[in-house]
């Protein structure tokens, strides 16, 4: 499995639009997760995993949400290999310990802080940074 890069985010997924638009015009698929999220599932799937199914799962025109109980606290690759194959960049909100994703001056440019050094990207740029295997330097 190839694991998507990660980017730690502040915002609302509007605040990243522009980019998701962007990025899926160059044919590359993203990602979004909420590690801070505190809403709970729709009612009649948290009342299924709470009676004991595996998994729950509702679907609506264009939406398909799913519901799968856990023991213990989440696991990060777990979560990607799960829900994210395919997505060349997961935006994670709540997401410590990774480089941070925000806007950048300009309408269009983003800001990524990475191992303590900071690059303004074109949405271009970002895409061109995403089809590498190492976008950021890693820090010492």
């Amino acid at each position: 499995m190839k694991t998507p890069h990660l980017l730690a985010v502040a915002g609302t997924s509007a605040s990243y639009a522009a980019l998701f638009a962007y990025l899926e015009a160059a044919g590359m698929r993203v990602g979004w997760l909420d590690l801070t999220a505190s809403a709970g599932p729709p009612p009649a799937l948290e009342a299924a995993v709470a009676a004991g199914v595996h998994r729950a799962v509702e679907v609506t025109d264009g939406r398909t949400v799913v519901v799968k109980g856990r023991r213990g606290p989440a696991v990060l690759r777990d979560l990607l290999r799960e829900h994210f194959l395919g997505c060349v960049l997961v935006l994670v909100r709540g997401g410590e310990d990774m480089p941070l994703l925000a806007a950048g001056e300009a309408e269009g440019d983003w800001r990524v802080e990475a191992a303590g050094e900071t690059h303004e990207l074109s949405s271009a740029a970002l895409a061109a940074r995403l089809r590498r295997p190492r976008p950021w330097p890693r820090s010492r």
